[in-house]
């Protein structure tokens, strides 16, 4: 079985997500998700996904450049 090449390119500067956006994330747990950007990172952002439903504190988690596509 060969082992696929995972390396993607570098994230031009036009494909980072900018404060407020919201963004659709492709990869990893949260997939298909939609999540509105709080904070910008060199190599990722945190985001807000949504809020705890019995709590509701947001749900916030990190994304890579790499790893979502902007709206």
């Amino acid at each position: 079985m060969e082992e696929e090449n995972l390396e993607q390119e570098p994230v031009k500067q036009e494909d980072i997500a900018e404060v407020g956006e919201t963004i659709s994330i492709v990869r990893g747990e949260y997939k298909g998700k939609k999540a509105e950007v709080l904070i910008i990172r060199e190599n990722s952002v945190i985001v807000r996904i949504g809020n705890h439903p019995s709590t509701g504190e947001p749900i916030k988690t990190v994304v890579n450049h790499k790893n979502y596509k902007r709206k």
